[in-house]
């Protein structure tokens, strides 16, 4: 009598491997997808632009043109517009109706409220505990324990402003800058 290679209950070695793969694949698929958001969260995006620099964007959302904005303020205005990261920074204007070199982080280092520019004491004073900042964002009064945060405000070829990170010298303190 002729020997039978295997029994119908049990499948061949080819199906086994493959509906083993499938059942690895399929695993490790869900895996890498219930993963892929939590590694999108820690790894920020780019803000864009050339050296992690941003369009400053005003109040509505749009970008900032530099001669239609120094044209519609005075000498010594602060004005707020988005900065890096989303955060509230302030554009100033010089006396000679242009745009300074670097903008202020409008977040109080004491405990992150948004600090207003106080135009007729020319200086930010923050409503939440007092705290108080030259014009140039360093901080005169506590609590809060240092100076509002810089960062570079320079024009592009198409008149847009941009910001990019400030890491050098502090030049209100001379220190290294603590927010780089």
């Amino acid at each position: 009598m002729a020997q039978v290679s295997g029994s119908a209950d049990v499948p061949d070695m080819g199906r086994r491997q493959f509906m083993n793969l499938l059942a690895f694949g399929t695993i490790t698929g869900t895996f890498v997808g219930a993963l892929y958001p939590i590694v999108k969260f820690f790894i920020p995006p780019s803000s864009g632009g050339v050296g992690g620099g941003v369009t400053a964007k005003d109040a509505l959302g749009n970008d900032i043109i530099v001669s239609s904005f120094v044209a519609s303020h005075s000498s010594g205005d602060r004005t707020l517009a988005q900065g890096l990261k989303g955060d509230p920074t302030y554009v100033v204007i010089t006396e000679d109706k242009a745009i300074a070199d670097y903008g202020i982080n409008a977040v109080c280092t004491h405990l992150g409220c948004v600090v207003p520019w106080n135009a007729s004491e020319n200086k930010f004073m923050c409503p939440c505990h007092g705290s108080q900042y030259n014009n140039e964002g360093k901080v005169v009064r506590g609590p809060a324990p240092l100076s509002l945060a810089l960062v570079h405000a320079t024009v592009t070829e198409d008149d847009k402003l941009s910001f990019t990170q400030w890491t050098e010298t502090d030049f209100r303190t001379g220190e290294a800058p603590w927010w780089a």
